[in-house]
This record gives structure tokens, sequence and C-alpha cells, in this order.
């Protein structure tokens, strides 16, 4: 009985630690990317939410349940801003799986996957964007004021 207690104790001790991660403003990865089927749009996540694949969401193996990342598609140079919602990728060779329509914005629909940059820009699904960025409310996607001078 004690070793069962013992037992639970050390997994309720991890499950706290993972819940209350906390991820460094400004974080980069690099790696790739895929994006969920069509099959998962409606079903729960591993934080139980309903998967939407209209939304700008996404699946991390580690970051925090609504981190807010910005994923860059290196091939392109597109942006978009996704929220934490899930866990996964479950393969090793990716480190971010998104939505269907962050995947769209993206231009990765065709090719399935993409090579990506992955930046925290928010926690708590707020985003925290440079001085010379902001965000286009109808694609979801990063303008950096850069560009448009």
């Amino acid at each position: 009985m004690t070793h069962r207690i013992l037992i639970f104790s050390i997994l309720a001790l991890a499950t706290i630690s993972t819940a209350f991660a906390q991820v460094k403003l400004g974080k980069t990865e690099t790696g790739s990317a895929s994006y969920y089927a069509s099959r998962f749009h409606g079903k729960k996540t591993s934080f139980g939410e309903v998967h939407k694949s209209t939304e700008l969401l996404a699946a991390h193996k580690s970051y925090p349940l609504n981190t807010m990342l910005e994923v860059t598609n290196l091939d392109n140079d597109e942006k978009v801003i996704v929220r934490v919602n899930d866990r996964g990728p479950f393969s090793r060779h990716r480190v971010i799986d998104v939505s269907k329509e962050a995947a769209r914005l993206l231009g990765i629909i065709a090719k399935g996957v993409a090579h990506v940059s992955v930046r925290v820009v928010g926690m708590e699904g707020m985003v925290l964007l440079a001085t010379d960025e902001e965000i286009d409310q109808k694609s979801g996607k990063v303008i950096s004021m850069r560009s448009r001078r």
C-alpha cells in the first residue's frame, strides 16, 4: 500500500511541474512542421479542447497550453501566430503540428511538411510583438512595419 501512495505522489508531482512550466519569451527553434489531417477536426485535444481546423492552433511537445507561437515558413517567409492547444507532434523529426488553416497561410498544404522557425511571442493567449511588428486581423499573419516602408 505504501508503494502505491509513493508512486501516486511521484506522478502527481511530475504532473504539477509540467503544468506550471514556463517558456522564455523570444525562445526560437527550427525544424519541420506538418499539419493536422482533416479527420482530427472536431476531436478533443490532449488538453480537452475541441480541435478546429479553421482556427490558428498548434501542437507542441513541451510548451504550455495557450503559449502563443510565431511560425515562419523558411522557404517562403510566410508567418502566422498560433496558440498551443495540444501535445505533439509524435514524430521526432518534427517540432510542431499546425491546424489546416495555419498550414494554408504558411503555404505548406501542397508539400505537407515545411522547414520552419518557431518563436515564442506570448503566453496565456496574449501576444507580445516587437515595436515594428503588428498582426493582420484578417489573416493572423505577422506584418513587419519595416517591409511596408
